[in-house]
């Protein structure tokens, strides 16, 4: 099997090229750092690639997993839409013969409303509190228009180098508390890193050609278990703290606003989207993926998080 990975200097990109390898597979890995540590990709052949820039020179492939894309919730939302809608549609044209793994996220259900065992046809929506959201959701609709291929919505990504979920949590740690958003009770559904590299494998040469998955550990988790089992794991001497959505929101606008207008780069710790998704359930139907992508997760843990 010959596949091509983008986005493979990042977090999804490089654990799906080592679960590839692992597989015995031939991979080409692409990214757009200049280089990146051979253990990241499973010793792959690595090549530099912004795909909104200037296209190398490609090799065959049989299917292409694209991991390629901006990540964030802050930013130039131009920079956001640039990468997930031109990016998407440039590696899809870069490669018209091969089955094509779009992965996409659970941000593309409606933000505003308590996300509940979801199935797939339940997004795209029409409203968004983000470029991130809205600019994935378009992705989404840019690969359909050009022929489809097999999309993958995960939901919170975490694992061994992992640089967005769990260093936002334990961002959240004041003293001996960890700030958090509702009750605690709220169901969540959580992703591997593992579990998705195994599911974009299926994708890349599995059994169908063409579809939308979600692709989730195998049960949903109450968040205040998730969170007490990561502050154990980190050997964090502090316990979950919740506050109500209602005193919250307001102060993410706040605090959103007053960034924008200092022009600060990065984000702040608090954001209308993270507090979106924590608030409230956010639970993803994992049906199809089982029935038609053969795909068998694992369940969350995560043992082995002091090491990330």
């Amino acid at each position: 099997m010959r596949v091509g990975v983008t986005g493979a200097s990042g977090f999804v990109g490089g654990a799906v090229c080592r679960a590839a390898v692992g597989e015995g597979w031939e991979v080409s890995a692409f990214g757009r750092r200049p280089s990146v540590e051979p253990a990241h990709v499973g010793g792959a052949p690595y090549t530099a690639w912004d795909l909104l820039g200037a296209r190398p020179r490609l090799p065959e492939v049989d299917a292409v997993i694209h991991c390629a894309g901006s990540v964030t919730d802050w930013g130039p939302p131009s920079a956001i839409w640039a990468a997930n809608v031109d990016g998407t549609r440039n590696a899809v044209s870069a490669f018209p013969r091969a089955r094509f793994v779009h992965v996409s996220t659970a941000s593309v259900y409606d933000p505003l409303l308590p996300t509940v065992m979801a199935s797939e046809e339940a997004a795209p929506v029409r409203r968004y509190v983000n470029a991130y959201g809205a600019s994935k959701a378009a992705a989404e609709r840019i690969l359909e228009r050009l022929g489809g291929g097999v999309v993958l919505r995960p939901h919170a990504i975490y694992g061994r180098g992992d640089t967005t979920l769990l260093p936002r949590v334990l961002g959240a740690v004041r003293g001996r508390r960890l700030v958090a958003v509702g009750d605690g009770r709220q169901r969540i559904s959580l992703t591997s890193v593992d579990n998705l590299a195994r599911a974009c494998l299926l994708a890349a040469a599995g059994p169908v050609e063409r579809g939308v998955f979600n692709v989730t550990d195998a049960e949903p988790v109450v968040l205040d278990d998730a969170l007490r089992e990561i502050l154990r794991e980190r050997g964090v001497d502090a316990e979950p703290c919740y506050l109500p959505r209602a005193l919250v929101e307001p102060l993410a606008v706040a605090v959103e606003t007053a960034f924008r207008l200092l022009g600060r780069p990065h984000p702040p710790r608090l954001t209308r989207y993270a507090v979106g998704h924590l608030a409230v359930e956010r639970t993803l139907d994992i049906t199809a993926a089982r029935d038609r992508l053969g795909y068998r997760p694992s369940a969350t843990s995560f043992a082995g998080a002091s090491g990330w």
